[in-house]
């Protein structure tokens, strides 16, 4: 999985190797606990060391790996325990999110989700779960994105980063969550129309139903 193809405006060979080693760790691919070994890494990717080695310090700042002096870095474990912490500030930041999305988003960005929505409805139900959980990364960070707003863009990201891995440890125990999934939808109709109140409960609803399959589960 080479990182090397033609960049972005504005990216850097880091910032690509810091989206591929991210959602690895976040779908667990990367398992928690593993070691990341940066000449591996870097020939995974098809690219220097360098890269790689910038790429895990931010991952270290987001949470999802935690270097050791003289052992190396790691993978963070999943912290079942954390989820509460994750929720209330979920709670806060998801509708503020939706809103401000509903309310800001460009029309570049609200054809893109209109696009989105579509693809989310057709999902097989029955379908393989990771494909959804994926599917579910990409409506979050597309509503971010839309907010115009890097800063909650950002926060927002690194919390459902952490969130998906709670997600993926129950995966195989989660048959919420084609429901889940595809409840994003109406929330992504309610972003293009510009139903700010309506964008924001559907987040809301969405970030407290996904509190309440885990603590299910526990």
């Amino acid at each position: 999985m080479s990182v090397t193809a033609e960049l972005g405006a504005g990216e850097s060979l880091a910032d690509r190797a810091y989206a591929a080693i991210r959602d690895r760790l976040v779908m667990l691919e990367i398992r928690p606990g593993d070691p990341l070994n940066d000449d591996r890494l870097a020939a995974e990717l098809g690219t220097g060391r360098t890269p790689v080695r910038e790429a895990l310090k931010r991952l270290e700042g987001d949470r999802l790996v935690v270097a050791y002096p003289r052992r190396g870095t790691f993978a963070t474990p999943v912290d079942i325990t954390d989820l509460a912490n994750l929720s209330q500030v979920r709670f806060a930041l998801e509708p503020l999110a939706a809103r401000s999305a509903a309310r800001d988003a460009g029309a570049a960005d609200r054809a893109a989700l209109r696009e989105l929505a579509r693809t989310i409805a057709g999902l097989d139900p029955e379908g393989d779960p990771r494909a959804l959980l994926r599917a579910d990364v990409e409506v979050h960070r597309a509503l971010y994105r839309a907010t115009g707003n890097p800063h909650l863009e950002d926060v927002c990201v690194r919390l459902d980063n952490l969130a998906t891995r709670i997600w993926v440890l129950f995966l195989d125990r989660l048959p919420a969550l084609p429901g889940h999934v595809h409840e994003h939808a109406d929330l992504l109709d309610a972003v293009v129309a510009g139903e700010e109140d309506r964008a924001e409960a559907l987040a809301r609803a969405h970030v407290e139903g996904f509190e309440r399959s885990i603590r299910a589960l526990l």
